[in-house]
Order: structure tokens, then sequence, then C-alpha cells
């Protein structure tokens, strides 16, 4: 008999065990972090809308703890309290969202290495030298005269160190609440010159709230903030822009002593006065309201493209960080 030797291997190979199914629920964001944070951070609407938001609560308290007592000079204190309140209101609210953006706070346009340096007095002197360029052409058209001055000694320079400081106040709340924190989070979602355009607008249209204002004055105040933006896109911060605004604020409350925005305040040091129709002098509003202010804006439009063109700029003064890749709309990227 053969003995067949030949041992049959009954041992089963062990199937693998089959894996869980991965859940995509399990490794993305939640829809709360999706809804309120994009790949940049917060997302530019909702951070809008908590700046507005809370700037309109603030400035509401701002408002009540200015004029609560009467500190004489015909309001011009408390005027003085609630704009310095309203400049607090507009940057503490930046400072909380730079905190939850994790954004240095030179982003927004006002870095304080570069307070009252350079770029401020020389936008203080384009602006000064930008309202007299205006009252001379109405001067040479016979539509204002200087008068006499009214202040003399003591009172003069009290009132023009009052007024410097007033539309220093001015220049830094308007500056940094419509071309500060806005114009840097409204242009990450649309672009800049969009933003600019659409906060240009506000700009304009937030002076209809002054007596005397009309539309040829709101349309002057528009453009002007659209130059500013061009001084932001250009220098990188809003100090030339400030410095603007408050010395052609200044010239035109204080030394020209005419209208501004459709107001005349007290303490002005000349005794001057505009005649003709309103085409020309601007009316109620002022020379911003003449048809001459808007070939003054333009002619500045042109002068500071020239003197300060964008590749040597941006060489110069790159605080901002330009984009990381293509097609990113933070505030450098390319125009």
């Amino acid at each position: 008999m053969v003995v067949d030797n030949t041992k049959t291997d009954t041992t089963e190979t062990p199937q693998a065990v089959p894996r869980a199914p991965d859940f995509s629920v399990a490794t993305q964001p939640s829809y709360a972090r999706t809804l309120f944070l994009g790949s940049e951070g917060l997302r530019p609407g909702w951070g809008i809308a908590f700046y507005v938001g809370t700037f309109f609560l603030l400035q509401k308290l701002v408002v009540q703890w200015a004029w609560a007592h009467d500190f004489g000079v015909g309001g011009l204190w408390s005027m003085t309290l609630e704009e310095f309140g309203d400049l607090v209101a507009a940057v503490i609210v930046g400072l909380v969202l730079a905190r939850v953006e994790h954004r240095p706070w030179r982003a927004y346009g006002l870095p304080a290495r570069q307070v009252f340096g350079r770029l401020f007095w020389a936008g203080g002197l384009w602006g000064f030298a930008g309202i007299s360029l205006l009252i001379v052409a109405l001067y040479g058209l016979h539509a204002f005269t200087f008068g006499h001055v009214v202040l003399r000694g003591a009172r003069l320079a009290r009132f023009a160190a009052f007024w410097a400081v007033m539309f220093l106040l001015v220049g830094l709340f308007e500056e940094f609440l419509l071309r500060g924190y806005l114009q840097f989070t409204l242009a990450r979602g649309i672009g800049f010159w969009p933003a600019a355009a659409v906060l240009s607008a506000g700009f304009g249209l937030i002076h209809l709230r002054n007596d005397g204002e009309h539309w040829p004055g709101v349309l002057a105040a528009a453009l002007i903030g659209f130059f500013f933006c061009l001084t932001l896109r250009r220098t990188g911060n809003l100090w030339f822009a400030v410095g603007f605004h408050a010395a052609w604020d200044w010239g035109e409350t204080f030394v020209y002593s005419v209208p501004d925005s459709g107001t005349v305040w007290r303490g002005h040091l000349l005794r001057s006065s505009l005649h003709g129709a309103d085409w020309l002098t601007g009316g109620s509003v002022g020379p911003e309201g003449s048809v001459f202010c808007f070939v003054v804006i333009a002619a500045a439009w042109i002068a500071f493209d020239r003197a300060y063109p964008r590749s040597r700029t941006l060489a110069e003064h790159a605080i901002l960080p330009l984009p990381a890749t293509a097609g990113s709309s933070s505030l450098r990227s390319s125009e």
C-alpha cells in the first residue's frame, strides 16, 4: 500500500478588516467657522458690519458726553470734544478688529512710526496750496473779496491754534473712518478702486448733514475723497491725506474765512465775502461748491500722479503687505 505523505494546508488566509468610511463632516471646519472666517481671516462683510455697528453705538455715547455741559465759546469746545471722541471710537474698534484678524495696525493706514512725518507735512503744503489756488481763482474773477483782518494779537494766535487742532482731529477721524479699516477691508472683498468709489460716495453724502450744503459740494467732497484714495494707494498710508485734509479745512475756515461745506464758524481771520453766481462762488456751500473746485481737484490729481509715480513710491513707502498670490485684492495689489 502506498502511503501519501503530502500534507494538505488547511489554514485559511485571514481577510483584512474593512476600514470605517471617512466622513467629510469629521475633517471639515464647522459651519460657524466657515460662515465667519475665510482663507484671509474674518470675512470682509462681517468685519465691516461689526466696525460700522460698534462705531455708531460708541458715537452716540460720544455725542451725549461732548454736549452734556455748556463749555461756552458758542459750542466750539463741545464740537472739538465730539470730534476727539469720534476719533477715539473709530480707532478703538479698529484696534479690536486688528487683534481679531491678527493684522498689524499699520495695515489700516496710520503707521505710528510715520506720525507727523514727511508725508504729513507734504500733504499739509498741498492742501493749503489747493485751497489758496481756488481762492485766488475766485479773486481773479472778482467773486471773492479778502476784506480786512478781524483778529489780532493773542486772539489771533489762540484761534489759529484752536482751528489747527480742530481740523487735525477732523482729518484723522474722517480719513481713518472712511479710508482706514473700511477701505482696507472692503478692498479685500471687491478690490481697491471699487471700494474707493463706494466709500468716497459715502464721504460726499455724509456732508448733506451740514446746514447750507448742496449737491455740488457733495460731489466735490466725493471727488476729493477719491483723490485721497489715490494718495493712499501711492504712499501706502493716510498721512499725506490727513495733512492735506487738515490744511485745506484750516485755510478755508480760518485763513480765508469762507463757508466750509456749508458752514461758517466764528473765530476766523478775515471779514471776507463771496459774490456772484452760485456756480462760480459755490453759494451757501462755499468755494467747495464752485465749478473751479473741480478744476483744482483735477489739477491736484494730475500733479500728484507726476510727483508720486507708482514705481518710486512702492519702493519708498511699501509698508502694507503685497499680495501673496495673483489676483489678491489686498490694498497694495497692482493698479
